[in-house]
């Protein structure tokens, strides 16, 4: 599939898709700007080849068109700063100033559109919108993994106007090339880490992984519904009852295929959901009638730890409790260390989901694993062996 290395830029207009979703805070200042500057090197390539570079986004869900809160005009200081250049803004991202600036760029100048979303006609995949999009440029150029699973007008349908002229950038090819690694060329063992509060966004990529994993950790809220499917007592602790009869049949289904199923033994366990809550160990099977289980326990993190210590291959999708609140953060920062241990051995590790990322980020420790991953999303359906609308229109 063609990436940005195989074209020649210069004097050409490029159209990039980037996923600028970034947080503010109340005074519209960018508090993680780690997505903007994944995107710098594709940026720096086209400007370096001599082209000039149109950059669109989305930020936020704007619900009524267009919103001061979700405009992309309070990134273009702090993207000018990472890029070192001047970045114009277009105050539509297909109307008239769009149109003429986009028309008036020089070599070597960068122009940020404003907020996709502010048209209902970008969600929707409309091919009219996404013309007006594609009549800006010579060259399409996708480098938003984040939105890679969404069929919208800028991360696909834009693509079939520039049939000969498009291209993966360097976050997408990047991005698949570490995932294969975890799907396709693994080396044993191969441990999975699944977390996070429900069964039931992850059966797919669980039952896709017990295709290749050697060991499955399940940590966090999903981890008291297969608790309790075996007729363990939750107490309070989130359960999607729904889903037992599935947690018993994927229990099932690792035993056959000789994938061992690592579930905690014990919990930190609260009587209410807040960090300042009353809180004391028990096992994870074991849980009184009016307490709720928020993080894996001493035991079980020492147990993973080895596990993963071991491996050879290691993807993490999903925190182990509900790390954001400090007393019940140790769980999930066990599993990041343990994964940062592995890969300083050799191992190769994978973390993606927004939470996962959020966690590594949280510890420092981002540096220390093999591939953070920017889609969550996209990520989970790219490992169910689902195709993406997004790199589909790139191939075809």
């Amino acid at each position: 599939m063609k990436n940005i290395d195989n074209i020649n830029f210069s004097d050409k207009r490029a159209l990039i898709r980037v996923d600028f979703n970034v947080p503010l805070n109340d005074k519209m200042q960018i508090t993680d700007d780690s997505r903007m500057r994944a995107a710098v090197p594709t940026i720096r390539k086209i400007l370096d080849d001599g082209g000039s570079v149109i950059l669109m986004s989305h930020l936020g869900r704007p619900k009524e068109g267009p919103d001061e809160k979700f405009s992309l005009r309070h990134l273009t200081g702090h993207l000018g700063k990472l890029l070192d250049t001047e970045v114009q803004f277009a105050d539509d991202c297909i109307g008239g100033s769009a149109k003429e600036k986009a028309a008036s760029l020089k070599p070597g100048e960068v122009l940020l559109l404003e907020n996709l979303r502010f048209y209902k006609e970008e969600t929707k995949g409309d091919e009219a919108f996404a013309k007006k999009l594609a009549g800006l440029a010579d060259i399409y150029v996708n480098d938003a993994f984040g939105t890679a699973h969404r069929a919208h007008a800028s991360t696909t349908i834009v693509a079939k106007f520039f049939p000969e002229a498009k291209a993966l950038g360097y976050i997408m090819a990047n991005e698949l090339a570490n995932i294969d690694k975890v799907l396709h060329d693994t080396k044993k063992p191969y441990v999975a880490i699944i977390g996070g509060a429900k069964v039931s966004t992850k059966i797919d990529v669980i039952e896709n992984l017990l295709q290749k994993a050697d060991e499955l950790i399940i940590g966090g809220g999903m981890m008291f519904t297969f608790i309790k499917a075996q007729g363990g007592k939750i107490g309070k602790s989130m359960c999607e009852d729904d889903y037992l009869e599935t947690a018993r049949k994927i229990i099932s289904s690792a035993r056959e295929m000789g994938v061992r199923i690592n579930l905690p033994s014990d919990a930190i366990i609260a009587d209410a959901f807040s960090n300042d809550a009353n809180r004391k160990e028990a096992m994870a099977d074991n849980i009184p009638d009016e307490w709720l289980g928020l993080d894996i326990g001493k035991e079980s993190m020492k147990k993973f730890s080895a596990i993963i210590e071991g491996a050879k291959t290691i993807v993490w999708n999903g925190p182990m409790g509900v790390f954001e609140m400090s007393n019940f953060a140790q769980g999930t920062r066990a599993i990041a260390e343990a994964l940062a241990k592995a890969t300083a051995k050799g191992a190769f590790s994978l973390v993606g989901g927004g939470d996962s990322v959020a966690a590594i980020n949280q510890f420092g420790l981002e540096d220390k694993v093999g591939h953070v991953s920017t889609g969550g999303g996209a990520l989970l359906e790219y490992m169910e062996g689902k195709s993406l609308p997004g790199i589909q229109a790139i191939k075809e």
